[in-house]
């Protein structure tokens, strides 16, 4: 391999890339930070030359991805509702933010992948997300690359079964705003004409906020709840979260949530809401003037 001042070019170089990976495997930032630093120094280590870095280097990371991955299931750490780490703006996407962004990467579909065994996870994201090879994947997980192939299936279907978001920004936003209308407005017809019959709500408390945290499921259920945070609504900031029509509610301008939306089809199919104080610090999020 080239010498050490060589491989930190050529590894900062990949950084953006590594890093998106790692969002994806773990759903979090922090965390995603770490297993690159755990990277790094495993990188180090590597005497061989490598023809094509940033493939080994994605190898490396998903190996200790899956590694957390699998620690955190074992200490079974996450609560019982659990909202990923939301990557946030009020503008357009800066450059680290559209490599974290790069491909489709909702927080509902996060969810999702939570619900996945870390070497589903790892199929996955590696196959359908980056497309890696399935052999390179297979020696990755120790398995045969028809086992591999037998991973990635069963996530895919779990990630089929989840509603598209709908392209169109604008409209998303259109859909976002009429929902936070009628909330203010404690208008329980109107919410219910922006929310999908099925419609999911769930609310990440923490450990600080545990009586936060609730799953809802159904349009009449979420309307129900979501009428009583209409003296929120004068602190409700428009943003960008994971690419998609969102809100951060910051009261005397301190954050108290970060709300994500799925809109499918016209109507609200999921919304996502990060209410956990020490999460939202460590997200550490400009807030713009009003």
């Amino acid at each position: 391999m080239d010498d050490r001042g060589s491989l930190t070019e050529r590894f900062e170089q990949h950084r953006p890339h590594l890093r998106a990976v790692a969002y994806r495997m773990l759903g979090s930032v922090s965390d995603a930070d770490d297993a690159l630093q755990e990277a790094w120094l495993r990188s180090r280590e590597q005497t061989e030359r490598v023809e094509n870095m940033q493939a080994w280097l994605t190898m490396v990371v998903s190996r200790v991805c899956l590694n957390m991955l699998r620690s955190r299931r074992a200490r079974r750490e996450e609560p019982s509702v659990h909202i990923p780490d939301p990557v946030v703006s009020f503008e357009e996407d800066g450059p680290e933010q559209e490599a974290l962004l790069g491909n489709s990467v909702g927080l509902a579909l996060l969810v999702v992948l939570d619900a996945l065994t870390p070497a589903e996870r790892l199929a996955f994201v590696l196959h359908d997300v980056f497309g890696v090879p399935f052999a390179e994947i297979a020696t990755a997980l120790e398995r045969s690359e028809a086992a591999t192939q037998q991973l990635a299936s069963r996530a895919r279907r779990r990630v089929r079964g989840s509603p598209a978001p709908d392209p169109d920004l604008a409209r998303q936003r259109r859909v976002v705003d009429a929902f936070f209308a009628a909330s203010r407005d404690g208008d329980f017809h109107a919410l219910l004409e922006v929310l999908d019959p099925n419609v999911e709500l769930r609310i990440d408390g923490g450990v600080l906020r545990p009586d936060a945290s609730l799953l809802l499921q159904g349009a009449g259920a979420v309307a129900a709840h979501t009428t009583t945070y209409s003296q929120l609504h004068p602190f409700v900031r428009p943003a960008l979260v994971n690419g998609a029509a969102g809100a951060v509610v910051a009261p005397q301008d301190r954050v108290f949530s970060v709300m994500a939306f799925t809109v499918t089809n016209g109507k609200i199919t999921r919304i996502n809401a990060l209410l956990d104080p020490q999460r939202l610090a460590e997200l550490d999020l400009r807030l713009p003037a009003i």
